[in-house]
């Protein structure tokens, strides 16, 4: 006999999967935003835009929980389309406000890059929204990108030339990592070092963790990319970070992820002081 924990477990996903076709048409996604600091000045310099579906009976729900759901159903595509364009209009929209201007950055799905539509659809986002290309970033993640890298190299190049930046997401956790870097150069403007890296940082002795982070940043500043730590929670990694030459920080020792309308007041004060995360 199932248990209720698994019984209302299965009952959620079942909702999810019924009502995810219909989130966009009755607005139930909606975009957070989480800032990028440079390192040495916590001047804000970019921002991610992290998706959340607020469902009517289950609250916030992360992507986490649906978008694996999404790419099963094949609607993944649409809602990256919608993550792509509301981004794009959100920031366009601070622009005009007369607010600090800063690249945002979107995640697209993996099968999005396989999609032939792709370039086009970004054109016409950035022609309808009329925001400078410069102003969008893409973030792919380094796994599917070896995975799939004489495809996704041709698409990349695509978007460069329109004057889109892209990124390299969850960088550490691919299976050639290092050695994979210099076949990156030209293709890959932006770094950003996984987490799981970030987190066991430490001052008080030079581990393996600080080993690899500092190496990574010496190897993309070489290779003529930035570098961005995600996942900083305490002041010593980011004075590690900041020895090290990390360029771009983000994590919640500067904010979590949060709406559009909070982040705008961010972007007011143009800087943010480090606070000392704890749970």
């Amino acid at each position: 006999m199932k248990s209720k924990h698994t019984a209302d477990n299965e009952a959620r996903l079942i909702s999810l999967e019924s009502d995810l076709g219909y989130v966009i048409e009755r607005n139930q996604l909606e975009l957070y935003y989480q800032p990028k600091v440079f390192a040495e000045t916590n001047q804000i310099v970019g921002g991610e835009a992290l998706l959340r579906w607020n469902h009517p009976e289950w609250g916030i729900i992360s992507p986490n929980d649906f978008i694996p759901i999404a790419e099963k159903t094949g609607f993944i595509n649409e809602i990256g389309k919608w993550v792509k364009k509301t981004a794009c209009k959100q920031n366009k929209a601070w622009q005009d406000a007369g607010l600090p201007k800063i690249p945002i950055s979107i995640n697209l799905a993996a099968t999005r890059f396989l999609e032939s539509d792709l370039i086009s659809h970004a054109m016409d986002t950035l022609k309808e929204t009329k925001l400078e290309s410069q102003y969008l970033e893409i973030e792919i993640t380094e796994t599917f990108l070896l995975e799939n890298e004489k495809v996704v190299f041709s698409v990349l190049d695509e978007l460069r030339n329109l004057g889109i930046k892209i990124a390299l997401d969850d960088f550490g956790t691919g299976y050639s990592s290092l050695s994979s870097l210099n076949r990156f150069k030209g293709k890959i403007d932006i770094l950003k070092i996984d987490r799981s890296f970030i987190q066991d940082l430490s001052s008080s002795h030079e581990e393996d963790s600080n080993f690899i982070v500092k190496m990574i940043i010496q190897l993309s500043h070489q290779l003529k990319m930035s570098v961005i730590a995600e996942g900083v929670e305490t002041n010593e990694q980011l004075t590690m970070l900041q020895k090290y030459n990390c360029n771009m920080i983000q994590g919640y020792l500067y904010s979590k992820p949060i709406p559009a309308i909070e982040f705008a007041k961010l972007l007011k004060k143009d800087k943010l002081d480090p606070l000392e995360y704890s749970n």
